[in-house]
């Protein structure tokens, strides 16, 4: 399993901001594999964190033009600065 974990400053955030996030996470799940989406905001940051079964699913959804699409609009409006970073997980285990 791995997690790709995107940290960003939010510049601006806005209905279309919010029209690409819901329709592309939908995508990546029903797609591309992805197991699981979850965010978070906090004053102007933001953490997105999506779950994986392959490296390859990732690479895959990397490709997405849409997503593509998403990214270049990100960079130019919606966020300041971000980062990504992707981890395998080594171990995982929950309370019941």
């Amino acid at each position: 399993m791995y997690v790709v974990i995107f940290k960003a400053t939010i510049k601006q955030l806005d209905a279309e901001y919010s029209q690409y996030a819901e329709r592309l996470r939908q995508k990546a799940i029903e797609q591309y594999h992805c197991q699981k989406f979850e965010s978070f905001t906090e004053g102007d940051q933001e953490i997105a964190l999506s779950y994986w079964l392959s490296i390859e699913n990732i690479h895959a959804w990397k490709k997405d033009t849409e997503h593509l699409t998403a990214q270049n609009i990100g960079q130019e409006k919606w966020y300041a600065n971000y980062s990504v970073e992707v981890c395998q997980i080594a171990r995982q285990y929950h309370s019941l």
